[in-house]
């Protein structure tokens, strides 16, 4: 019978550093800092999504 992994062996996802309002040089980079952190932030919700199907029990953490 498998367990379910632990929250040790299997830590929460971290979110991703949000840049300063004054990160953004204003010359429409592609991609824009915020362009890489929307990204970002769509993954480390994802990965929490999938964190929590594999830690049901955990109450810990909110995105």
């Amino acid at each position: 019978m498998d367990a379910a992994p632990t929250p040790a062996a299997d830590p929460m996802p971290t979110p991703p550093f949000q840049p300063d309002l004054d990160a953004c040089c204003g010359n429409g980079c592609d991609p824009c800092v915020f362009d890489l952190y929307d990204l970002a932030m769509d993954e480390y919700r994802q990965a929490m999504r999938a964190w929590r199907a594999r830690h049901p029990d955990s109450a810990t953490g909110s995105s």
